[in-house]
């Protein structure tokens, strides 16, 4: 289920396009005096009419208080004063208008909150997490991560993968140093998440952890909890290490905490680059 609000305008063109130019928002849908527009799974609708409604508040949010940041460069002259916390509501914020006189906020929360960002916008915005801060993850949180992985799709339904939380500060330790500087993040972090595969049940144990694996890492991520692929775990000392038999296929072992760095977005191929027949 998804949804979108509607707002009448008399001034059509001008309020779609400070919202298309300034805000930086996608065309959704043309519906010929509506235009529907879109940021992350924001939809937000104005339809051309004899009135405008300017009640109410068009708020948007972003994932840091640098985003925010961002957006107040973009509106300085107009905005009713500079960004600033607001410690009743847990938010990061600043106001301004929009041609109709409706009031529109850009804020970020300062505490964690539940998933909101669309899938795309996921994908393209999931970094590999080596920093964590100490507050730890909760088994609710942990619950609502896994839930996903329930429907991870395997080589003939066979289901042969495995998540095993790890707390133990021992056994992360001696995790962490297993790849020197490459398992390392694991002991950065609070717990550590290993996912392995019963050899004896599937035909195609790689292929399986990896699925399993990137499922995790993305459920994560919809959290805003920090994960990171650490492979080349797969030998007897880890196994000896998590107490798993020898017909156990490691697949990857991740840290797992709350981010303590923001990763920004590396320069990436074009589609024309990493597609081959499209034209």
């Amino acid at each position: 289920m998804a949804g979108l609000t509607f707002h009448r305008t008399q001034n059509f063109i001008e309020v779609i396009n400070y919202y298309r130019d300034k805000v930086k928002m996608d065309i959704w849908l043309e519906q010929g005096g509506c235009t529907i527009l879109q940021k992350g799974n924001f939809l937000l609708g104005f339809c051309d009419r004899d009135g405008t409604d300017t009640d109410g508040m068009i708020t948007f949010f972003f994932e840091t208080s640098e985003e925010v940041d961002d957006y107040y460069m973009r509106f300085k002259e107009s905005a009713a004063e500079a960004p600033k916390e607001n410690s009743r509501f847990g938010i990061y914020h600043f106001f301004t208008k929009d041609p109709d006189g409706r009031n529109v906020e850009f804020q970020s929360f300062l505490h964690n909150v539940k998933p909101h960002s669309e899938g795309r916008e996921m994908l393209q915005n999931r970094r590999s997490i080596r920093k964590f801060t100490k507050e730890p993850v909760s088994t609710e949180v942990l619950l609502s991560i896994f839930k996903p992985c329930r429907y991870v799709p395997t080589s003939c339904n066979t289901q042969a993968y495995q998540y095993m939380i790890v707390r133990d500060k021992e056994i992360i330790e001696k995790l962490s140093k297993i790849r020197d500087g490459s398992s390392a993040p694991i002991g950065h972090s609070p717990l550590s998440v290993v996912v392995y595969i019963d050899v004896n049940k599937t035909r195609r144990p790689e292929q399986d952890g990896a699925i399993a694996s990137t499922y995790f890492l993305l459920s994560a991520a919809q959290y805003g909890v920090g994960t990171c692929w650490i492979g080349g775990m797969d030998t007897d000392e880890v196994k000896q290490i998590l107490g798993l038999k020898e017909n156990m296929h490691i697949s990857m072992i991740s840290p797992v905490g709350w981010p303590d760095e923001k990763k920004n977005l590396p320069d990436r191929r074009t589609i024309d680059q990493i597609v081959k027949g499209l034209k």
